[in-house]
């Protein structure tokens, strides 16, 4: 039986550990130089960091993945620096692309753990040099040990948002403020949920209380107005808080996100149906508990399938690996089922109280302003899209995503609106005076992400 594992984060590197337990040598494929995923990704070689300062309080289980990584490769088909760009579900075939070169890999069964990417909502001035996102931020400190300026801004909302502040910090770093769109009070409404959360739950208030302690200015239920600067970068974040009050805040650079989303395009390539969910407002690909999708052959786990965090995507990982194996015809013990049902089960109730306790602002996406750049790809700014929602409201039907995209170009860029997608939507609902869910979703396109011409020329 021919296996593909598409991602080595830890979804990934768990599926790949049932499998060959199981006595397959699956083909495992990775886009990084190695395996970890953004989570507990690895500097390159040459760069020598402890665990510890790394990963902080994930240390452990960072060893204890990579550990199980390492011991995986030989009893695999392993092969980094490769990006599946394509997947054909009718043929059971992906077209990769490695060093340049293009090759197809043919498959009985696939699990796709791919994880996610910031969700972003355009700000004025985001666009200039020293904006990035939170993961950007964080994959800077990670790899090479430097941060994305010398005095930092961090904005956005969600729990990423204070452990790369912490991070930073604790690196030494000159954090000059944390701007959290999120209310106090919201976040309190949910504690009782979140205290489901345990360990977790504890390190997120620790990371909170020790960046109050070092004096570092934290805003909370702001609107960002805009990130300023001049020719030479950013020089500064300015905001409005609950009261209506406007500050602003000197830097040299901004890291900002409001969340994640899945990043399923191969999944939308394999076929694959998605549903909208309201909770984390992103759509996702269906799947049941244990990651089999209505496409046989077809599975999923990690973050790529629906936001759930490392320890969350371990879990659904070495799940969607049984329930391949149990569909192929080997006997899969309930034994190893059910332990793994009742997790997710439960880190499901929690993570529901996670994005109650940090809702999407879809009311900030709504209010970009005209003259803000929406899709940095096609250079398109937010009144454009407006008007042209209103010119095809006016004369036809009402215009979703793809259709905006046709008239507009938005999200045709090199990101296939894997970055302005999310905001574009909400502007257009907006707009329309209708739910996001009317505008739908971007159709996934091939490639996933830009590969040189030559390469899809040899496709077959």
């Amino acid at each position: 039986m021919k296996v593909a594992v598409v991602g080595a984060g830890p979804a990934g590197v768990r599926a790949v550990e049932r499998l060959v337990a199981a006595g397959l040598s699956p083909v495992w494929i990775d886009e990084a130089p190695d395996g970890g995923g953004r989570i507990y990704q690895r500097p390159p070689p040459g760069v020598n960091r402890d665990a510890r300062t790394l990963y902080g309080f994930e240390a452990r289980r960072a060893t204890a993945l990579h550990t199980a990584l390492d011991a995986l490769k030989p009893r695999s088909d392993w092969r980094p620096e490769t990006l599946v760009w394509h997947i054909r579900p009718e043929a059971r075939q992906l077209h990769t692309l490695h060093r340049g070169r293009q090759a197809g890999v043919d498959y009985d069964a696939a699990i796709l753990c791919t994880g996610a990417m910031d969700r972003v909502i355009p700000v004025p001035g985001w666009t200039r040099p020293g904006v990035t996102t939170l993961g950007a931020a964080q994959i800077a400190l990670k790899t090479q040990g430097c941060g994305i300026g010398g005095r930092v801004v961090f904005l956005g909302t969600g729990p990423l948002l204070w452990l790369v502040a912490y991070q930073y910090a604790k690196a030494g770093a000159e954090v000059a403020a944390v701007l959290d769109t999120t209310p106090f009070a919201t976040k309190a409404r949910a504690t009782p949920g979140l205290l489901r959360g345990g360990a977790t739950f504890v390190k997120g208030l620790y990371y909170i209380a020790w960046l109050r302690r070092r004096g570092i200015r934290i805003a909370e239920g702001i609107a960002p107005l805009a990130i300023e600067g001049d020719a030479g970068g950013v020089t500064g974040v300015a905001w409005r808080d609950a009261s209506g009050r406007e500050h602003r805040v000197a830097c040299d650079a901004a890291g900002m996100g409001w969340g994640l989303k899945p990043e399923a395009q191969l999944a939308d390539l394999a076929r694959v149906p998605f549903r909208h969910d309201p909770l984390q407002a992103n759509w996702v690909p269906e799947r049941d508990a244990a990651g089999r999708t209505p496409v046989r052959g077809i599975y999923l786990a990690g973050d790529g399938a629906g936001i759930g965090g490392a320890e969350v995507a371990e879990i659904a990982g070495a799940r969607a690996a049984l329930a391949l194996l149990e569909d192929a015809g080997h006997r899969v013990d309930p034994i190893e089922t059910v332990p793994l049902d009742r997790k997710l089960a439960a880190q499901a109730r929690f993570r529901a109280a996670l994005e109650r306790a940090f809702p999407f602002p879809s009311h900030l996406a709504r209010g970009i302003a005209d003259d803000t750049i929406l899709c940095r790809c096609e250079g398109l700014r937010t009144g454009e899209l407006r008007a042209a929602a209103r010119a095809e409201a006016a004369t036809g039907p009402a215009p979703e995503m793809n259709r905006a995209k046709a008239f507009t170009r938005v999200g045709m860029g090199r990101c296939q609106g894997r970055v302005c997608g999310v905001a574009a939507a909400e502007v257009l609902a907006a707009e329309l005076g209708c739910d996001v869910t009317a505008i739908g979703r971007l159709r996934g396109q091939p490639p996933v992400k830009p590969i040189p011409i030559p390469a899809a020329g040899d496709a077959p």
